[in-house]
């Protein structure tokens, strides 16, 4: 006698077997903290990017026109996006509340995602972009002299220190392109 279909166990076991596999191979959606803050820091950079080329400071009856160029300050934990003489800062377009009011908390790094240390190496903790994009580096406290100081030439290294490891954020110089690497 032929059959022509499979019996109730055998489809039950082939049916727990796939069950079996698609819970093996599901990925694991827990959050990465080191991950998400790198990845926020890498956009906020680029956001800054972005800022100074939509708003173009150049102004030639202001000798001091350079020094509102768009710059995102890494000198601590809670960073701050504001120009470069501190006249501006940026807003959160989702809740229009400047970063220094009631959203600090999504720019303080240790808080937020638990980040133990930034270190800044190749250039200053203060990074600020030009209308073409370029990129400067600038100390917290000082404002550029002349419209061309702190012309980056080097790459600036920012790296994330977490206890589930570090993540490296990667500033080039001429473009201003931003890219973000784990160890």
């Amino acid at each position: 006698m032929k059959r022509f279909a499979f019996t109730l166990l055998e489809l039950v076991f082939v049916i727990i077997v796939i069950g079996i596999l698609a819970v093996l191979a599901m990925p694991d959606f827990k959050s990465n903290q080191l991950q998400q803050a790198a990845e926020q820091v890498a956009n906020h950079i680029r956001y800054t990017q972005h800022l100074a080329m939509i708003d173009d400071k150049f102004d030639p009856t202001d000798a001091t026109w350079f020094q509102d160029k768009w710059a995102i300050d890494l000198c601590q934990p809670a960073y701050l996006i504001s120009t470069l003489n501190g006249t501006m800062t940026a807003t959160d377009p989702l809740t229009t509340t400047d970063i220094n009011g009631t959203a600090v908390d999504d720019f303080n790094l240790a808080t937020k995602f638990g980040i133990t240390g930034v270190t800044v190496t190749g250039g200053n903790c203060r990074i600020g972009f030009d209308n073409l994009g370029r990129p400067y580096g600038f100390t917290a406290a000082g404002l550029p002299a002349t419209t061309f100081a702190g012309l980056l030439n080097a790459n600036t290294i920012i790296t994330l220190q977490h206890t589930d490891g570090n993540a490296t954020i990667t500033v080039r110089p001429e473009t201003g392109y931003v890219s973000v690497t784990y160890n």
